[in-house]
C-alpha cells in the first residue's frame, strides 16, 4: 500500500528553512536508507509559504487564490513523502522514525487511493 506523509512545521522557527549541516546529513542518510529498503518512493521539502499560494473554492462559490505568506505559520506544510508500507501501523511507525529527526514536527499519514479502491466505490 502507498501512504502520503505530509509534515507540518512552524515556519517562523529559524531551523525550518535553515537546517544545520548535521540535520542535512542525518536526513540524507535516512532518505538513502529508506530508498534502499524500498519504503520511500519520493520525498521533497517545500519553500516557505511566502513563495506559495492557496486556492480555495467554497460550495456554490467562486474560486479564490491567496498569495502567501499564510497568516497561521504554526502549521504550514514543510514537505511530503510517498512511501510503501504493508498497512497503516507500519506507515505510522515509519512516520515516527522520520519525526524523531526533528526537534518539533507534526506528520500526517494518509492512505493513497488506488485504482482498486475507486472500483470498489463505484460497484
Amino acid at each position: 500500500m502507498r501512504f502520503l506523509m505530509m509534515h507540518r512545521l512552524d515556519e517562523s522557527a529559524p531551523e525550518a528553512w535553515n537546517p544545520s549541516k548535521e540535520f542535512i546529513e542525518q536526513m540524507g542518510a535516512f532518505v538513502e536508507d529508506s530508498f534502499k529498503k524500498g519504503i520511500l518512493i519520493t520525498a521533497e521539502g517545500v519553500h516557505p509559504s511566502e513563495r506559495g499560494a492557496k486556492v480555495r473554492k467554497v460550495r456554490g462559490g467562486k474560486i479564490t487564490a491567496t498569495d502567501g505568506p499564510f497568516t497561521e505559520t504554526k502549521e504550514v506544510i514543510g514537505g511530503f513523502a510517498l512511501i510503501n508500507a504493508k498497512d497503516l501501523a507500519e506507515a505510522v511507525a515509519f512516520a515516527e522514525t522520520y519525526a524523531a529527526l526533528f526537534d518539533e514536527i507534526e506528520v500526517e499519514v494518509r492512505t493513497v487511493v488506488e485504482m482498486e479502491d475507486i472500483e470498489a466505490f463505484t460497484s
